[in-house]
């Protein structure tokens, strides 16, 4: 059979305030000529549906429409709810989805409830085992983690997972394709950037050996970063379809083919995402700058800009019109005051003379920024004096 492999797609995410639901749009598109062009029999999204809790309609219609699309090409699909979702209001979906031909589950139920059975086209049965992001305040009981060091309460939300895990893969049998799909932390994962950190750290990894060896695949997501996670069987996480943040820049978004037969190792691939945005990071004074918005910018990119060298009135706004599609700008000064400087005395000075000496202890000795404020210091002066 074969299966395209997604995840962590983090519908309505915005960029330092900007939507980027078009850029999504664009991309769901392409990944539905995929799934198209591919023929997978199983489409599975390992998780972080959306990027919030709360997601807005907008967000929603893209959600739904794109899951649509994907079961309209003849593809099973299997979603599972993430960290950033709202589990319960997906599993409240739960009906409505199965009615549409798709298989959701936004939270832990019983064992048999995570359990998807189907057959391929050429008749070739599988099994998948479906298990969305489980909380640890949700794994471990508020008791247990009262009375144990944090040691002990890290090593049992491994072991309720590999409890849960050996529960839901009791029925994996020799004549059909065994499958897990998940929304975990599994030991060896390099973090890629996007993901909350409180559920990458160490109270939420689990090592890969609680993926029996019996499984075909192992579907994961919550890490951003395509990789293979090396275990007693073929585990993998795809990656998101575009980068979430600048800490995602240099990773190219794609989704994963996975051949595989009930008695033949899962053949791996991966099916680059060209339609998603990418973020690129600049840095220069500004006639570095200047030249490289001549050439060396991909003009879609979504720009973070550092300038190298002191601040002054106007530099961001030159910036800026460098730049129309940089979302950050930051002023990152190559000249500091010695740090060793005795620092002069403050009592009976002007707010002007302290603000001056803050420009130069700073390195932004800037004479119209020091104008400005003196204009601006006059005029609440005279605004408190008619009160």
């Amino acid at each position: 059979m074969r299966i395209l492999h997604t995840s962590d797609w983090h519908v309505g995410v915005t960029l330092k305030g900007r939507p980027r639901l078009d850029e999504q749009r664009a991309v769901f598109a392409q990944l539905a000529d995929i799934v198209r062009e591919e023929r997978p029999d199983l489409v599975i999204v390992a998780g972080d549906l959306y990027d919030t809790a709360a997601p807005s309609s907008a967000a929603q219609k893209v959600l739904y429409s794109t899951l649509s699309a994907l079961r309209q090409t003849g593809a099973e699909v299997v979603a599972i709810a993430g960290n950033h979702d709202n589990g319960p209001g997906l599993e409240a979906l739960r009906e409505w989805a199965h009615a549409a031909g798709i298989h959701l589950r936004g939270r832990i139920g019983k064992a048999s409830d995570h359990i998807v059975t189907g057959t391929t086209e050429s008749g070739e049965r599988w099994r998948l085992a479906a298990l969305p992001f489980v909380s640890q305040r949700y794994a471990v009981r508020a008791a247990e983690l009262f009375e144990l060091s944090v040691a002990d309460a890290e090593s049992a939300y491994a072991d309720h997972l590999r409890r849960m895990v050996s529960a839901l893969t009791q029925g994996f049998g020799a004549d059909e394709v065994n499958l897990i799909c998940g929304h975990l932390t599994v030991v060896g994962g390099k973090v890629g950037g996007g993901e909350r950190e409180v559920h990458t750290v160490a109270d939420y990894a689990v090592p890969a050996a609680i993926f029996p060896a019996s499984t075909g695949y192992v579907a994961l997501g919550h890490l951003h970063k395509a990789q293979k996670i090396e275990g007693p069987c073929p585990i993998r996480y795809s990656g998101g379809p575009l980068a979430v943040d600048f800490g995602e820049e240099d990773h190219q978004p794609s989704v994963t083919i996975v051949d595989v037969t009930n008695d033949t190792p899962a053949r791996i691939r991966e099916v680059p995402l060209t339609a998603a945005v990418p973020l690129q990071t600049v840095r220069g004074n500004l006639g570095q700058l200047a030249e490289a918005a001549e050439s060396g910018i991909d003009e879609r990119a979504w720009l973070r800009v550092f300038v190298t060298e002191p601040a002054r009135a106007g530099l961001r706004s030159e910036v800026a019109d460098l730049f129309p599609r940089a979302v950050q700008i930051h002023i990152d000064p190559v000249l500091r005051a010695d740090a060793t400087k005795p620092k002069e005395r403050r009592s009976g000075r002007s707010p002007g003379e302290l603000f001056g000496e803050y420009l130069t202890e700073n390195g932004h000795d800037d004479p119209a920024v020091a104008a400005l404020f003196g204009e601006l210091y006059e005029a609440t002066q005279t605004v408190a004096a008619e009160d």
